[in-house]
């Protein structure tokens, strides 16, 4: 009897433990059967390559997709990018989407180079980037953020690494005083990858001399110093990596003692004897114009006057006067003078 109660305990227990893990068996299926309402089936995960590389000046497109545990959320939505570290990054760009709403309006574009290419209702937020500078280079972050009666967000911990690949370009080459009344020459140059700078001058006798100045890199560019020009002439400096090559040049002339004060001398003579020269033909100028305006009034031509005008005025015609008196006769009365251009007639008494 006593080994019988024992078997039937056994039994019961047997049934129970297996009754317990059938449960849980269950308990599990529905959960995992009913996600769509309450318990997710999904977690969050964000999809993004490595690295995207592309040349400055051209566009790139930053891939980026999730998954997330709200199957068919349909409510407000926001999607932003960001730049240089996760969660505290600045941002470059942000866009929302209303409730029910499949555009996403954009927000933020910083300097408006940058465009959502996918679609958030579809878990795709996609970024191209217009315009490529080499300050572009760096990791960006894809986020998303959900609102409503939903609150949930995530974002890419490791982001995409944008890589702008540029051919050399030298953006300042310089001479400067040295020590001991001596001369340096500084080049820099940027480019992705950082190019490689190299000096070549003038040396001794008519030949040239390339010198490996020490790179000296900041960021994408790239700063070499030619520490002694020695000699006068031309100072190039090259610039070049896997994309390209680029060169620029320097001029370095300079007078030397005794020779350099003599050129000078002969400079100054040159230019004092031209100056006087000048000075004789402006005198002569001067002294030819006021002797022309002393002798204009002799040599001017005057209009001839009428010699019968002139006639007329120093001898005026006319009849002679009339005598007055007769020779052996007693006088008679003053006879009366006609005037001038009449005739006198004269009647004796």
């Amino acid at each position: 009897m006593e080994g019988s109660v024992r078997l039937l305990a056994c039994l019961v227990c047997i049934l129970s433990m297996g009754s317990y893990v059938r449960t849980k068996r269950d308990t599990t299926g529905n959960l995992l059967n009913t996600d769509v309402h309450s318990v997710p089936s999904q977690h969050w995960s964000m999809q993004v390559p490595a690295e995207v590389s592309a040349m400055a000046g051209e566009a790139a497109v930053l891939p980026c997709t999730f998954t997330h545990p709200h199957r068919h959320y349909d409510g407000p939505l926001t999607a932003i990018w960001r730049s240089g570290e996760p969660y505290a990054g600045p941002q470059v760009f942000r866009c929302a989407a209303a409730s029910g709403s499949k555009l996403c309006q954009t927000a933020l574009s910083l300097h408006g180079r940058f465009r959502l290419l996918g679609n958030p209702r579809r878990n795709d937020l996609s970024l191209r980037v217009e315009r490529l500078a080499l300050a572009d280079d760096g990791r960006y972050f894809c986020r998303v953020e959900f609102a409503g009666d939903i609150h949930d967000r995530y974002e890419s911990r490791h982001g995409v690494r944008l890589r702008v690949t540029a051919a050399p370009r030298i953006v300042n080459i310089s001479v400067l005083p040295g020590p001991a009344h001596a001369f340096r020459a500084l080049c820099t140059a940027e480019g992705e990858p950082p190019p490689a700078l190299s000096w070549s001058g003038p040396a001794q006798g008519n030949g040239s001399a390339a010198a490996q100045g020490p790179g000296q890199g900041h960021g994408h560019q790239v700063t070499a110093e030619l520490p002694t020009l020695v000699h006068d002439g031309r100072y190039t400096c090259t610039a070049s990596n896997s994309l390209g090559r680029a060169e620029a040049s320097v001029y370095l002339f300079r007078f030397h003692g005794a020779s350099g004060a003599s050129e000078i001398a002969l400079l100054l003579g040159a230019l004092g004897l031209k100056a006087l020269l000048l000075l004789g033909v402006l005198a002569a100028r001067a002294a030819r114009h006021q002797l022309g305006g002393r002798l204009s009034p002799v040599h001017r031509p005057q209009a001839q006057e009428s010699n019968y005008e002139n006639l007329s005025q120093m001898s005026p015609q006319g009849p002679p006067a009339a005598a007055c008196s007769l020779r052996g006769a007693p006088q008679p009365p003053a006879p009366t003078c006609a005037p001038q251009g009449a005739k006198a007639d004269v009647q004796l008494g």
